[in-house]
C-alpha cells in the first residue's frame, strides 16, 4: 500500500502531461491544479480502504493518459454552458420553454458589434452630450406602426408594469372579466396589476362585456380603461367583446387614458403568408388607444422585449417613471432589435430572412423532404426499440399567438417495442435518450408515443450525424 501511494504522481507532473497543459492554456492555472488535486486525493483514499478496482487501475500501463482525461473531463465540465443549442421538434414554433423566436443573421452580426465595441448607446455624437438610448429604433419603430412615439423594455410584461404604474398607480384598472388571462409560469394580469399599485376593476362577465359595463364603472378614482388581447385562449358561442375603437371614443368622452395589451404583437398581415389573421399592432393603434404594448420575441420574431408606443404624451411620462431605468434593454437587446425591425421594410423576402416567418410559412411539400432524408436513417438507429412511421400533424405558432389555429405539418412517431405494463417507462426512456444527444432532440409525448414534429428542423445533416451516438446508448 505504500508502495501504492507513492507512485501516485505529483501535481506538477500531471499539470506537465500535454492534455492538461493545453488546458491550463484554455482555463487557466488554478481550476485544472484545484480538479488535479481532488482526484488525487480521491484516488489516495481509495487505496487507503483497499479499493481493488483503484488498485488495479493504478497498475495499468494507461493510467496517466487515463487519470490526465478524466481531470480534463471534469474540468472541461466545470466551464460548459449549460444553456444550449437544442432542436425544436415539438411542434410549437415560438416556444416559450426553448428560447421563443430564433433570430436572423443580420441581427446575430449587430448583436456581436455591439458587444464588441464601445457604442454611442447614450451618447449624442452631433452634439457631444448624453443622448437617449430609445433614439436608436423609435424611429424606425413608429415608420412602422404609424405611433407617435416608442420606447422600449426588458420583456412585455415589464411593458404592462411599467404602464399601469404610470398612468394609474393608486386608481382603478378597469378592464373585462374575460379579459383577466393567465400567461406562462403562472403570471397573471390581477397580479401585474397589484404589482403596479393599481386597483383591479373588473367588468362585464367571463364570455359577454359591453361598452355600457365600462361606461358604468367610471367614477373619479378611474386611472385608465385596458383591453388585453386574448393571445392564448379564445372563448365561442355567445360572446361579446367591445372593440378598441369604442373604448378609445369612451376613454376621450370621459377624459381618462385607454391602454391595449396586444400580446403577441405582428407587424404584418399574416394572410399573406398563407397564414390566419392577427391583428397587426398598426391596425389596433389606429382604433385609438393612448398606448399599445406588445413583445418582441414572438410574432414580431426578434429578441425578448417589451414594446410600448402611442401618444407622444404618454410615451414621455413612462419614460420619465424612475421604473424604467430598472425595466430597459442593453445595447445587445437594442441592436438585435433593430436589425429585425429594419426587415419588416423589405416585405418582399421578409418571410425568407426571418427565422420565425420562415419556420411559419413552410410548406407540406418541404417539411415532406425533411422527413424523406430522415426516416430511413431513424428506423435503422432504433431497430429493435421503436416502431417508427411518418405521420400528418398539425403544428402551433405557440407562446399564446392564435391558439386555436393550426398549420399543416409532418412528424416522426416513435413507439418503443416494450413488454406489456412496461410501455410508459421505454417512452419516457426513449424521450430521455434524444434529450441527452450532444444537441439535445426535444419532442413531445402523445398517445404513447414520441412525435417528432419536423417543420423547425432544418440541420438535417447535424440531426442525423448524432443518430450513430444514440444507436450505442
Amino acid at each position: 500500500m505504500v508502495n501504492q501511494l507513492k507512485s501516485l504522481p505529483a501535481i506538477d507532473k500531471l499539470l506537465q502531461a500535454e492534455l492538461l497543459a493545453q488546458l491550463v492554456t484554455e482555463v487557466g492555472h488554478s481550476s485544472v491544479k484545484l480538479e488535479a488535486r481532488e482526484q488525487i486525493v480521491k484516488l489516495r483514499g481509495l487505496i487507503l480502504s483497499n479499493d481493488e478496482s483503484a488498485l488495479v487501475w493504478l497498475s495499468s500501463p494507461n493510467f496517466m493518459d487515463e487519470l490526465c482525461h478524466k481531470i480534463a473531463s471534469a474540468v472541461e465540465a466545470q466551464f460548459a454552458s449549460t444553456l444550449i443549442p437544442v432542436f425544436n421538434l415539438t411542434g410549437t414554433v415560438v416556444h416559450t420553454n426553448l428560447g421563443r423566436a430564433n433570430l436572423p443573421t443580420e441581427a446575430v452580426d449587430s448583436m456581436i458589434s455591439a458587444a464588441t465595441n464601445a457604442t454611442n448607446l447614450e451618447f449624442d455624437l452631433s452634439t457631444g452630450k448624453r443622448g437617449d438610448r430609445d433614439s436608436h429604433l423609435e424611429h424606425a419603430i413608429c415608420e412602422i406602426t404609424g405611433a407617435e412615439a416608442a420606447t422600449v423594455v426588458n420583456n412585455n410584461a415589464a411593458a404592462v408594469l411599467l404602464v399601469l404604474n404610470t398612468l394609474a398607480s393608486g386608481k382603478d384598472v378597469i378592464i373585462s372579466r374575460g379579459e383577466l388571462v393567465e400567461i406562462g409560469g403562472a403570471f397573471r394580469i390581477p397580479d401585474v396589476m397589484k404589482s403596479a399599485n393599481c386597483v383591479l376593476k373588473e367588468v362585464g362577465t367571463t364570455n359577454r362585456t359591453h361598452l355600457k359595463d365600462y361606461a358604468a364603472a367610471i367614477n373619479s378614482d378611474t386611472g385608465l380603461l385596458m383591453k388585453v388581447h386574448t393571445s392564448n385562449y379564445e372563448i365561442r358561442g355567445f360572446t361579446n367583446s367591445v372593440a378598441e375603437s369604442d373604448l378609445s371614443l369612451l376613454s376621450k368622452t370621459e377624459g381618462i387614458p385607454f391602454v391595449s395589451d396586444l400580446g403577441s404583437g405582428s407587424l404584418v398581415d399574416l394572410r399573406q403568408y398563407g397564414l390566419p389573421y392577427e391583428p397587426t399592432v398598426k391596425d389596433v393603434l389606429q382604433m385609438g388607444p393612448d398606448l399599445l404594448t406588445f413583445s418582441g420575441d414572438k410574432l414580431l420574431g426578434g429578441p425578448q422585449a417589451g414594446i410600448i408606443v402611442g401618444k407622444q404624451e404618454f410615451i414621455d411620462r413612462v419614460k420619465n417613471n424612475p421604473l424604467k431605468r430598472a425595466l430597459r434593454v442593453d445595447k445587445i437587446t437594442l441592436s438585435a432589435l433593430l436589425s429585425v425591425i429594419n426587415l419588416y421594410k423589405d416585405p418582399q423576402r421578409l418571410n425568407m430572412r426571418l427565422p420565425l416567418l420562415a419556420d411559419l410559412s413552410r410548406s407540406v411539400a418541404e417539411i415532406e423532404e425533411v422527413a424523406e432524408q430522415v426516416l430511413a436513417p431513424l428506423v435503422k438507429t432504433l431497430e429493435g426499440k421503436a416502431k417508427v412511421k411518418l405521420l400528418a400533424c398539425k403544428s402551433q405558432i405557440g407562446s399564446g399567438a392564435l391558439p386555436l389555429d393550426r398549420m399543416e405539418s409532418r412528424s416522426l412517431c416513435l413507439t418503443p417495442i416494450a413488454e406489456k405494463g412496461e410501455t410508459d417507462q421505454a417512452l419516457q426512456k426513449l424521450a430521455a435518450d434524444f434529450r441527452s444527444l450532444p444537441k439535445p432532440v426535444v419532442g413531445r409525448i402523445h398517445d404513447s408515443s414520441l412525435l417528432l414534429d419536423l417543420r423547425c428542423l432544418r440541420d438535417v445533416d447535424g440531426f442525423l450525424q448524432q443518430l450513430d451516438l444514440f444507436s450505442v446508448k
